[in-house]
C-alpha cells in the first residue's frame, strides 16, 4: 500500500499561510502543504502547557488535551468582555479584596488576580442582553478552605454555576440561553480565596472556544480555513482510502467535513461529523454513490475513521470496526485537493485533528482494522481523553 499523503501524527510544521502535509515514499520527501488562513491572532496551549499567542495566518498546533498536539480549527468568535484579565479594574466590586499580578497565570507570567471574599460578594464589569452566551474563566484556589465560587448572571450577584475548583489552574465555562441585561461575572461566599485569569464572554455561542485576550475593547478571532493540499498525482480516482483521527469542538447541528474532491461537491470522497454521528459520502458527477452514517457517543470525542472507495467495493470503518459497506457504487473523477470542508469551501471542519492520511489503493480489511484501531490499551485510553482508574 502507498500512503501518498501524511499529516500530523506527532509531526507538525507551519509557517504563515501554510501548514505542512507531505509525501515520503522511498524517503523522497515532497511537500503537500495546506493553505491556511486566519485574519487575526489566535491563542493555543503550547507543549509546555502555557497559553501562547500565534500570529495572523499561522496554524495553531494545540496541546490542551493531547501530548502529541492537534491542529485546532475554530469559527469566528468575539470576546465581549473588554478587560479579559483586568479584574482589578472591573467596574463593580462587592465584598472582594482584589490583588493584581498575584501569581503566575496559565500564560506563564505573573498576571493572575487574587480575589478574597470578605463576605458574600461579586465582581463584574459588563452588562449584556444576549439570546445565548458562554462565559469562561481560568481559576484556582489559594488555600485549602471551602471555595463556593463561580459565575453569576442577570445581575443576581450569587453563584449560578459553581466551580469545582482545585489548587491547579482549570478553565471553567457556563452556557446560558438568555442574559436579560443585568451584570454578569464572578460571585462567591465569605472566606473564599481564589486566583483568576482570562475571563471570556462569547455571544450567540453554545460552547467556549480558545482564549481571546482583550485590554480595553472587544476582540474578534477570525474563522480559520485549511484547504488545497495535494494534486492529481497524489489522489487516485479509481480507488483509495481517506483516514482521519479527529474530534469536533461540539455536538451541534452543523456539518463538519474533510474531503478529497475536484474542488467542488460534484466529485468527492467526504468524511463528516454532524450531531452525534459520523458520515461517509462519495459523489460521482454530483450523484451520491455511498452515503452512510454511524451514531457514536460523541463527535467531540476523538475517533479514528476511514472511508475505502473502489468501484463496487466501498466501506466505512470507525475505531477498528467496519460499520458499513456498498457493492454498487461508481467512483468520482478529477480528484485534485484535500481540504477541511466538503469540497466547495462550505461545511468547514471546526475541530481537532491528530492525523490525516490518504492511500492511493483500497486497503484490505486487515489493514483498515489496524489503521483505525489503537496500538495498546494505554494509547486508547489516552487518545479518548479518559482517566486511567486501574491498570493491573
Amino acid at each position: 500500500m502507498a500512503q501518498t499523503l501524511k499529516f500530523g501524527n506527532k509531526v507538525w510544521a507551519a509557517k504563515e499561510d501554510s501548514v505542512l502535509a507531505y509525501n515520503d515514499i522511498n524517503n523522497n520527501y515532497k511537500p503537500l502543504p495546506f493553505d491556511f488562513a486566519r485574519a487575526s491572532i489566535g491563542t493555543r496551549v503550547n507543549k509546555d502547557g502555557l497559553i501562547e499567542t500565534m500570529g495572523q495566518d499561522i496554524a495553531r498546533i494545540d496541546y490542551t488535551d493531547s501530548a502529541d498536539g492537534v491542529l485546532l480549527l475554530e469559527p469566528a468568535r468575539t470576546n465581549l468582555e473588554d478587560k479579559s484579565n483586568g479584574f482589578s479594574t472591573w467596574s463593580s466590586n462587592s465584598n472582594i479584596t482584589r490583588t493584581s499580578d498575584y501569581i503566575i497565570s496559565p500564560d506563564g507570567t505573573q498576571n493572575a488576580t487574587r480575589l478574597q471574599f470578605t463576605a458574600n460578594g461579586f465582581c463584574a464589569n459588563k452588562t449584556q442582553a444576549l439570546l445565548s452566551y458562554t462565559m469562561s474563566c481560568y481559576a484556582k484556589r489559594n488555600d485549602s478552605g471551602t471555595q463556593n465560587v463561580g459565575f453569576f448572571t442577570n445581575g443576581s450577584g450569587i453563584v449560578n454555576s459553581a466551580w469545582e475548583i482545585t489548587s491547579e489552574w482549570k478553565r471553567f465555562s457556563y452556557t446560558f440561553p438568555t442574559l436579560n441585561g443585568g451584570a454578569m461575572g464572578i460571585a462567591g461566599n465569605s472566606g473564599a480565596d481564589i486566583s483568576v485569569f482570562g475571563f471570556q464572554l462569547e455571544g450567540l455561542a453554545s460552547y467556549p472556544t480558545s482564549y481571546i485576550p482583550t485590554s480595553g475593547s472587544t476582540v474578534t478571532r477570525a474563522a480559520e480555513t485549511c484547504n488545497n493540499s495535494g494534486n492529481s498525482e497524489v489522489f487516485n480516482d479509481s480507488e483509495g482510502v481517506l483516514f482521519a483521527d479527529i474530534a469536533a469542538l461540539v455536538n451541534d447541528n452543523n456539518f463538519k467535513a474533510i474531503s478529497v474532491s475536484d474542488s467542488s461537491t460534484s466529485d468527492r470522497i467526504t468524511l463528516s461529523l454532524y450531531q452525534s454521528s459520523l458520515y461517509a459520502y462519495i459523489a460521482d458527477g454530483g450523484v451520491g454513490q455511498f452515503n452512510v452514517s454511524q451514531s457514536v457517543n460523541s463527535i467531540s470525542q476523538y475517533h479514528k475513521v476511514a472511508i475505502k472507495y473502489k468501484t463496487n467495493d466501498c466501506a466505512f470503518w470507525i475505531d477498528g470496526f467496519e460499520v458499513a459497506t456498498d457493492t454498487s457504487a461508481t467512483m468520482p473523477t478529477g480528484l485534485i485537493e484535500l481540504a477541511f470542508d466538503k469540497g466547495d469551501g462550505n461545511d468547514d471542519l471546526y475541530g481537532k485533528t491528530k492525523e490525516l492520511g490518504y492511500y492511493d489503493t483500497a486497503l484490505t480489511d486487515a489493514e483498515l482494522e489496524t489503521l483505525t484501531s489503537y496500538r495498546n490499551w494505554v494509547s486508547m485510553v489516552n487518545e479518548l481523553n479518559l482517566n486511567i482508574i486501574y491498570n493491573g
